[in-house]
């Protein structure tokens, strides 16, 4: 029996477009102000002249003081305790119990790989069926 000691961890932020199915995804080492805003850089130089809307919660890195807004980014707040209504959350529930569910890992390096390298595998189609706004008020 395997038994895990200790505790690591590190978080996946991403941004979904509905419309073109498309996703944007960046592992990060903790979810705080300071790389809530190195994605929200990231993400902007991604879109290059393009302009987004990023739909997130009210969480405090979410809405911090500090937070730093890209010209070409708007923030949308959905209400509190309405996951449901963020097509990303979707997505995450997808790829957590596609590779999370019922598997252990060596090593969180392991985790990691498998998840980036299912996140680079998605398909426009599944990423649409998966977070379209219809799906998720279903």
């Amino acid at each position: 029996m395997k038994v895990k000691l200790g505790f690591q961890n590190f978080y996946v932020f991403s941004a979904v477009n509905v419309k073109s199915r498309q996703d944007f995804s960046y592992v990060m080492p903790a979810v705080n102000t300071q790389t809530m805003n190195e994605f929200l850089a990231i993400l902007s130089k991604e879109l290059g002249e393009k302009d987004a809307i990023v739909v997130m919660d009210c969480a405090g890195w979410h809405k911090s003081k500090d937070l730093k807004i890209p010209g070409n980014i708007e923030i949308i707040y959905l209400p509190p305790y309405s996951p449901e209504l963020n097509p990303v959350e979707k997505l995450w529930q997808y790829i957590k119990s596609h590779t999370i569910k019922n598997r252990i890992y060596e090593t969180l390096q392991d985790l990691e790989d498998v998840i980036c390298q299912f996140i680079r595998d998605l398909n426009p189609a599944l990423i649409a069926k998966t977070c379209s706004i219809k799906h998720c008020l279903n």
